[in-house]
């Protein structure tokens, strides 16, 4: 596990060289707003979801509004983000169960729960998973743990910090022994190769800061250019 943890600083450091430090919130998003950010997210664009957010904060002033709302309303407001009735039927069952539970639309009582307690919890909703959980963590509560989507399952198993078939599993794998303080950069910046160079067929290796240390057996060298910058990240964002 040291020699997977060291393996990690130096992509880490690599990607840093290549793209830069990436921003980062400095104040924390409120726990529910990211959460419901994140399940925007899913199988849709940065740039689209972003829109959905924000049309939800411009709709209602607290997630309040929410527990007395018709679901279709819901869903008509974030269509933008696809999958509109599944996203839609998730953010109100969750945010009816916290009134339910607590007697007030808040994830705030999580701040205190472990790692593994937070995503146990959060994980018993439908239409939330542990790569949604997993964002939470990162990116409201500020814990060193690196969020696996596709992009980042993609170019770690490429790369061969693991060898896992499913992101689930990778996840598990690459958060054993996570360096201290790497998790965000090197999340944020993973997503980033995976958009703009590593992407799914024919990855652009020719402007790969990491082509050297990767153990992926399908390189390919032929020269396209530069990928469009793809650098706007949702997470980030949320206020």
């Amino acid at each position: 596990m040291k020699a997977q943890a060291k393996f990690i600083k130096e992509v880490n450091s690599l990607l840093i060289k290549k793209f830069g430090v990436p921003f980062s919130n400095r104040n924390f998003p409120d726990p529910l707003d990211l959460l419901i950010a994140t399940i925007l997210s899913q199988n849709t664009n940065d740039n689209n979801s972003y829109k959905a957010f924000n049309n939800l904060k411009s709709h209602y002033k607290s997630w309040n509004e929410l527990i007395n709302e018709k679901r279709v309303k819901i869903e008509k407001i974030i269509r933008v983000a696809g999958l509109a009735e599944q996203k839609s039927s998730a953010i109100k069952s969750i945010v009816v169960y916290l009134n339910k539970k607590n007697g007030e639309v808040s994830l705030d009582y999580i701040k205190k729960f472990s790692d593994e307690e937070v995503i146990n919890e959060l994980t018993r909703h439908k239409g939330i998973g542990v790569k949604t959980a997993s964002c939470v963590l990162l990116f409201a509560l500020g814990r060193n743990v690196c969020p696996v989507d596709t992009h980042v399952h993609r170019t770690v198993n490429r790369l061969g910090i693991v060898k896992e078939n499913t992101p689930g599993k990778s996840f598990s794998t690459l958060n054993r022994n996570f360096p201290e303080g790497a998790a965000h950069s090197f999340h944020t910046n993973l997503i980033r190769l995976g958009r703009e160079i590593c992407t799914p067929s024919k990855p652009n290796c020719t402007e790969c800061p990491l082509n050297k240390i990767c153990t992926y057996k399908k390189k390919n060298f032929e020269y396209k250019g530069r990928g469009k910058q793809r650098d706007f990240m949702l997470l980030d964002n949320v206020t």
